[in-house]
């Protein structure tokens, strides 16, 4: 079984889709028991399927009152970069890396710097020409990121 969310050194939360608003601690992701099917609400679904807001300004300024949004994957929410701050002040960490979303370059920053999506599929299933990215830290939790483009 592969992990639902992990916390590095404390200060970078890792998880394939991304936050849950019924998410009020980390000990909440330690108590999912596993194996598990995946629900189609709560907390181990969001953190398998929820996506940082893609909406337009017009959009994102109503996303911002509510904060959350219906997902146009038909599951789980959308969140605004709102959201994130608060999070990432709340529990006390740096980042949060994500995966689940295909990017352009492989990566793309959201919420000032403090949500990375890595996307390490190049050419997505053949649909995209995206490229693939990977993120590294060292011991004192310092970034690095890989952008690789796909040879045609």
């Amino acid at each position: 079984m592969l992990p639902v969310a992990a916390l590095i050194d404390d200060k970078v939360l890792c998880m394939h889709g991304g936050l849950s608003k019924d998410m009020t601690g980390f000990e909440q992701v330690k108590e999912i028991q596993r194996p598990a099917k995946i629900p189609e609400t709560g907390i181990l679904c969001d953190l398998l399927w929820s996506d940082p807001s893609p909406l337009s300004s017009s959009e994102l300024f109503n996303l911002k009152k509510n904060e959350w949004g219906d997902n146009d994957r038909g599951v789980s929410y959308i969140f605004s970069e709102t959201v994130v701050k608060r999070m990432v002040e709340k529990f006390d960490i740096d980042l949060i890396v994500r995966g689940h979303q295909v990017m352009e370059d492989g990566y793309q920053f959201f919420a000032e710097r403090k949500l990375i999506t890595i996307f390490s599929a190049p050419c997505y299933c053949g649909d995209f020409d995206n490229n693939a990215a990977m993120l590294s830290f060292d011991s004192d939790l310092k970034c690095d990121i890989l952008s690789l483009k796909p040879e045609k």
